[in-house]
């Protein structure tokens, strides 16, 4: 009986997808990121296009898969409740959003993310953090 060949492409690393290649890249999309103020079309437009990009290599295929473990280990659900207790205060806030006493949490960053740098920071974060999920 001929057997099958495993399938290399879970764990197989491509040229592009190696940290030394993958990091200035980000840098480089965060320093341009970094020049629009927030919500301007030039904005909407590089995290449209990055983010189109990214997801498209994920469901492609294209990228790099990283093994899942077979089980999250029971601290994993502390990380649950900041998470929860940051979606309800925007939630509150949200419902409540007439009211200045109760602002949303992007508006509490927009004073952060007026700066250049913060703000490149932000999108190298996000890149980073939409790089892991790509990769799973």
């Amino acid at each position: 009986m001929p057997q099958l060949p495993e399938a290399s492409s879970a764990t197989e690393v491509r040229a592009f997808d190696r940290p030394i290649v993958m990091v200035p890249v980000f840098a480089l999309i965060a320093a341009v990121g970094g020049l629009f103020p927030s919500f301007t079309s030039g904005a909407n437009l590089l995290v449209h296009a990055i983010g189109g990009t990214m997801l498209w290599l994920g469901v492609s295929g294209r990228a790099g898969r990283r093994p899942v473990p077979s089980r999250l280990p029971g601290s994993a659900l502390w990380w649950g409740v900041p998470l929860l207790a940051l979606a309800l205060t925007e939630l509150w806030a949200f419902l409540h959003t007439p009211n200045p006493d109760y602002p949303t949490v992007s508006l509490l960053m927009d004073p952060v993310l007026e700066g250049y740098l913060p703000r490149a920071v932000a999108y190298f974060a996000w890149l980073g953090g939409f790089w892991v999920l790509v990769r799973r």
